[in-house]
C-alpha cells in the first residue's frame, strides 16, 4: 500500500501541517508545530488523522 499524506488541522490554533499516515498503526496523539500543544484523537476515532486530518487512516476503512 502506498504511503498517504494528509493535512492535520490543529483544533486549538487552526494551524495546518502535513504528515504521512502510517499504514500499520493508529496515531492517537500529535504535537502541533505552531502552538506546541499535544492534540488527542476525538472519542470514538482511532487516531488524529480520523479526527483532524484531510484523509482518514487506512485502519479505519
Amino acid at each position: 500500500m502506498p504511503n498517504v499524506q494528509a493535512t492535520l488541522t490543529c483544533p486549538l490554533c487552526n494551524a495546518k501541517q502535513t504528515a504521512e499516515i502510517p499504514s500499520d498503526a493508529c496515531v492517537p496523539f500529535y504535537k502541533c508545530d505552531k502552538c506546541g500543544k499535544v492534540i488527542k484523537a476525538k472519542d470514538g476515532d482511532c487516531c488524529v488523522f480520523c479526527s483532524y486530518g484531510s484523509e482518514k487512516c487506512p485502519l479505519n476503512s
